[in-house]
């Protein structure tokens, strides 16, 4: 039997409108986005469907967004495609914590503060510091690493084959681009972030997460989710929180994220979130992989045909 795995959207995929249609025709996804108000006690719903997208944009209104976003899309694909088997999950860096709530490791209201705190946390860590990110196109990793070694600066994603991300303090990660080509990298750009997440310069971020962790009620997941700092299924609830917190300051290792969802025997992958930016990048790393991207109405009706015509559903 084919199995399905879920991957979230992670900061970076959210646009202005998100979620709408799906709460104008989907109750069990207008009850989430209602509850997370409630929860969070202000207009996020607002701010997700009316913007203006410098106000999404923010670290603490994109995380909770995005993670009420994807929550709402599996909602409405298990609605319409019933018990479909679920291999695996990951999620790009925010989006892991999604893909723990859709697991059952944090119930929804729990997994929405701690994503509120989380973002507030990195909001905070951009403020304090002078940070940028940077992308290295047609690298090799062990050449991007050669090179924020020489630079002092992280590597702070693996996100495909030839696709490698660095941050840390503006000017350095600046002069590793000015000299990237030295190191055999084809092409670097640097990229419009608010700060430099995965790195060093999340320190206060990666601490105060830690206290907030501790206090949150956290269950074994009920399928594999597979951890961005390790690349391998976490499940007890003290590995959980640990590799949680060390994704702030760590490599977000999405390429072998992929692969081990591979390995446990994946068939379709299905990206909940705006943008399909994680579809491309696993067509990136497997050519030949079966994804799909859900967003909206449109495509999540799509989808949950797909699984329904693929004989994908349980008896």
């Amino acid at each position: 039997m084919k199995k399905i795995a879920l991957l979230f959207a992670g900061q970076g995929a959210q646009v202005v409108g998100m979620g709408k249609d799906l709460a104008d025709q989907f109750p069990v996804a207008a009850d989430l986005f209602r509850r997370a108000d409630e929860i969070l006690a202000r207009k996020l719903t607002d701010i997700a469907w009316n913007g203006p997208i410098e106000e999404l944009t923010k670290t603490s209104n994109c995380q909770p967004a995005l993670f009420v976003h994807g929550l709402a899309c599996l909602s409405i694909l298990r609605e319409l495609a019933s018990n479909f088997p679920i291999g695996g999950a990951a999620g790009l860096s925010l989006g892991e914590m999604t893909a723990y709530a859709a697991a059952g490791t944090f119930d929804f209201e729990n997994g929405l503060k701690l994503v509120q705190k989380r973002g507030s946390f990195m909001d905070e860590a951009c403020a304090a510091t002078v940070g940028g990110m940077a992308a290295m196109i047609g690298a090799d990793e062990n050449a991007v690493r050669q090179l924020a070694d020489e630079e002092d600066v992280d590597v702070a994603n693996v996100n495909s084959p030839g696709q490698v991300v660095i941050s840390g303090e503006l000017a350095k990660v600046e002069a590793a681009v000015a000299v990237a080509k030295e190191h055999g990298i084809r092409r670097a750009t640097m990229l419009n972030v608010a700060g430099a997440y995965h790195s060093r310069l999340m320190q206060s971020a990666y601490e105060k997460l830690g206290g907030a962790l501790a206090h949150v009620v956290v269950q074994p997941p009920r399928f594999p989710v597979v951890s961005n700092v390790t690349g391998m299924e976490v499940r007890t609830p003290v590995e959980i929180r640990r590799t949680l917190q060390d994704q702030v300051t760590g490599t977000v290792r999405w390429v072998d994220c992929m692969e081990r969802l591979l390995d446990l025997g994946c068939d379709l992958f299905v990206e909940l979130g705006p943008g399909g930016v994680l579809a491309g990048l696993l067509k990136r790393t497997r050519k030949d992989v079966d994804v799909v991207s859900v967003s909206d109405v449109e495509s999540v009706r799509a989808c949950a045909e797909k699984i329904r015509s693929s004989n994908l559903i349980r008896s």
